[in-house]
């Protein structure tokens, strides 16, 4: 038989509210947990492992010429809805431009990345399986390396594909666009 769910109360952290115990919750992007990054972007981060297992999903926000991560490849299926603005995605090594309300889906194994484009800032909302991080793989590519967004050389350490990149700052992102 089911259960009554109880609703988990908010924590106020330095980087944002988070849920405190089990259970559902609503929070608000603009006051989640989250963090922000120079090179990367900001990002709501809504999925802490702990709670949700099987899937991860965040908010990133994106300037012009912000990527979302390094170039890479997983052993997992992401996907990524344009809330706002514009981006490009970079999916093997060919550039697709990306406005509000498109979605893109990378099957497992597939090369990718997301930089912001057009004038202002983009949100998008990215969900993707948790997988063990050893089936990562982060190839060289001309095109990503355009958006400062390519390893100098392959690897499967993602300590050396973000060797140099300052650790991101906590806070939530706020609504931005």
């Amino acid at each position: 038989m089911f259960e009554r769910i109880e609703e988990a109360p908010l924590r106020e952290t330095e980087a944002g509210r988070v849920p405190d115990g089990d259970g559902w919750f609503v929070v608000n992007v603009a006051e989640a947990r989250g963090m922000r990054s120079d090179r990367f972007g900001a990002a709501c981060l809504f999925a802490a492992p702990e709670r949700f297992p099987e899937f991860a999903i965040n908010v990133r926000v994106l300037q012009p010429g912000q990527p979302n991560a390094m170039y890479h490849r997983e052993h997992a299926q992401e996907a990524f809805l344009v809330l706002s603005g514009e981006a490009l995605a970079i999916v093997e090594d060919q550039e697709r431009p990306l406005r509000t309300g498109d979605f893109l889906h990378t099957p497992s194994d597939t090369a990718h990345v997301l930089v912001g484009a057009g004038d202002g800032p983009c949100a998008i909302l990215m969900v993707g399986t948790r997988k063990r991080p050893e089936n990562l793989l982060y190839p060289v590519s001309e095109v990503a390396a355009r958006y400062g967004a390519s390893v100098p050389e392959e690897t499967t350490d993602e300590g050396a594909a973000y060797a140099g990149v300052p650790t991101p700052e906590p806070g939530p992102v706020g609504m931005p666009w």
